[in-house]
């Protein structure tokens, strides 16, 4: 899966291939931009590279940010392990006027440097080719006389021969605070104690940062490079991209944008997907329920596969195919155009004001937003984050950001009434992130805040294919988790109606469910299943809409309560994982409580003004 903007890999992914003719595992890594750590994520990367000592890197640069990539290529090249560099989007580069001497670039750096457009598959075989061949670079940058004797004298006290030996003693020269434990588990403690001392010792004899000094010539050496390899051009070329990409970071005019996303997406769940209900029910389920019924006498194993209410057919599989999966579906494509377009980073700048406002200065924006994909990689997300903007990040994302999968089947459940039920929905969620947020941020202890840095990706038309291909694993995914939960759901389900304990528990729940939320008795059915998948109670829902059994109210009450309630299991283990065990059972206990109280009172406030 990929998107355009930074951040979509959150952890490496492995897969077997095979180039020329070899058998291959390819490691695909989140980002990094070097290899001076400044966070827990860029050091799990390193550990990797550092552990794993690949065979070789292949670094993926985009051609539109040349000069930044080039301080990572700077720190790879001196690992000493065989490199290909992709330069991959040069397609754009060349719309803007901008002409790259890849190469000048491949002499300069001493490795391959292939020309991609990975969109359209070109470059893709020539970058095999070089995978099968790779090179060692020459290049080496020159430091400062004392830092580069230190650097020497780190080096000749590593007994144990390494390739990564210069790496590791100019990040111990730098003062890098994790390095020196892997340089322990090779050399020994004894080794490090003699390295401490010239450390120390540069560190007494040169007049100056040490990192800072690394950095500069690194600096320099980048600036050269991009100077002499980015040849800029006069052309006549489209603003377009550009200027929408302003308009969406606008104050004013980036909430039309942002409604007008919303509106289109409102209209192709509930029209489009609506469609596809109709002809999925019309044509799949209700033939082969019919032809199944027909082959099963009437009875307890008849009631289990195709009971109109708990049938392992009817709410379990055609309640994943016919009603989840239309609307997942037309979603996913229209949230996979939105990431390919790179729309997501300019959400999260425009809600830069709400977010300082509620404590959140940080990474911890982008952590958020990129809830609305998926809450359990977001909530991954606010790893390194100071610890109050990630308990604030990772309440918000699991109590009030809906995940994809759940704002497609809230629309699909509002859709059957009116737009305006669904703005005022998502306006009482909001409403409540809000308020959640200043009242964390208001009583939590302060704590150091993280500045707001955030890579805005070029806007680009999204790419069909990528598009689809990105829908369809999301689909498999989805798919592959959930229908055996649909399936165990309706089995739970019914074993509890023939066995009473459902009528038990719905006597339990009615003072709270009919009398406290004005909600049909039937709405305990959709709270059980929203434990085992909030997908299976929204689809649960969504027939009882279209068989007349809830009003626009009560639809609202039963989209506030699958948004609000509980989160998902993998990401409430996320939350308690990140957390700690104890903080996750309070923020869960939390989520209870104010979904309760905010259930009653826009009860309350839908029986005064509605009726």
């Amino acid at each position: 899966v990929v998107s355009n903007y930074a951040g979509t890999t959150m952890e490496p992914k492995r897969a077997g291939c095979r180039i020329q003719g070899c058998h291959c595992e390819v490691i695909d890594t989140p980002g990094l931009h070097c290899l001076s750590i400044h966070s827990a994520e860029e050091l799990s990367i390193r550990d990797l590279i550092f552990s794993e000592r690949p065979d070789v890197i292949v670094q993926c640069v985009d051609a539109n940010q040349l000069k930044q990539s080039l301080t990572l290529t700077a720190d790879l090249v001196g690992l000493g392990v065989p490199m290909v560099v992709s330069l991959n989007a040069i397609d754009e580069t060349a719309r803007k006027g901008i002409w790259i001497d890849s190469e000048e670039l491949s002499r300069i750096l001493g490795i391959p440097v292939i020309e991609t457009i990975a969109t359209q598959g070109r470059g893709i075989s020539d970058l095999k080719k070089a995978i099968a061949h790779p090179q060692v670079s020459t290049l080496k940058l020159q430091y400062p006389e004392p830092i580069e004797n230190t650097i020497l004298e780190l080096t000749a006290l590593m007994t144990k021969p390494d390739t990564y030996a210069r790496k590791m003693a100019s990040l111990l020269a730098m003062g890098d605070p994790f390095i020196e434990q892997q340089v322990i588990a090779i050399e020994g403690e004894q080794s490090v104690s003699k390295m401490r001392a010239r450390i120390a010792n540069l560190h007494l004899q040169y007049k100056g940062n040490v990192a800072a000094a690394i950095g500069a010539v690194r600096s320099r050496w980048v600036d050269e490079v991009a100077g002499t390899v980015i040849k800029h051009q006069k052309v006549h070329q489209g603003q377009f991209a550009e200027a929408f990409g302003h308009l969406c970071l606008h104050p004013v005019f980036g909430i039309p944008i942002l409604f007008f996303f919303l509106a289109l997406t409102y209209f192709l769940v509930v029209y489009v997907a609506g469609a596809l209900q109709e002809n999925l029910n019309l044509y799949l389920a209700q033939p082969v329920t019919g032809w199944i019924a027909s082959l099963i006498p009437a009875g307890f194993f008849h009631e289990l596969i195709v009971g109109a209410d708990y049938g392992l057919l009817t709410l379990g599989l055609f309640n994943a195919v016919c009603t989840v999966l239309p609307i997942l579906s037309v979603f996913f494509l229209m949230f996979g155009a939105l990431e390919d377009m790179g729309y997501v980073p300019s959400l999260c700048v425009l809600t830069k004001r709400i977010f300082d406002r509620i404590g959140l200065n940080g990474n911890a924006a982008m952590s958020v937003v990129l809830g609305f994909g998926c809450k359990t990689m977001a909530t991954l997300t606010t790893v390194g984050l100071p610890r109050k903007e990630q308990l604030i990040a990772v309440y918000l994302i699991s109590a009030y950001v809906p995940c994809s999968a759940k704002m497609a089947m809230s629309m699909g459940v509002l859709g059957r009434y009116t737009f305006w039920a669904l703005i005022f929905t998502y306006g009482i969620v909001f409403t409540m992130a809000v308020l959640s947020g200043l009242i964390m941020n208001r009583f939590l202890p302060d704590m150091t805040s993280g500045f707001f840095v955030q890579e805005l990706p070029v806007i680009r038309w999204p790419n069909p294919r990528a598009v689809i291909v990105k829908t369809y694993y999301r689909l498999y995914w989805f798919f592959k988790e959930a229908l055996p939960v649909f399936l165990g759901a309706a089995l739970v389900m019914f074993f509890m109606h023939r066995t009473g304990l459902l009528g038990v528990i719905e006597v339990a729940l009615q003072p709270l469910v009919v009398g406290g939320l004005g909600m049909p008795l039937d709405t305990v059915e959709a709270m059980i299943l929203c434990l085992a998948r909030p997908e299976a109670a929204a689809g649960f829902l969504i027939k009882m809409a279209d068989s007349g059994n809830l009003n626009v109210a009560q639809s609202i009450l039963a989209v506030l309560l699958t948004t609000m309630f509980v989160p998902c299991l993998a990401s409430t283990v996320a939350m308690c994982k990140r957390l700690g065990w104890g903080m996750g059972f309070i923020m869960v206990g939390a989520m209870c409580l104010s979904a309760g109280v905010v259930l009653v009172l826009v009860h309350w406030i839908l029986l005064l003004f509605v009726g």
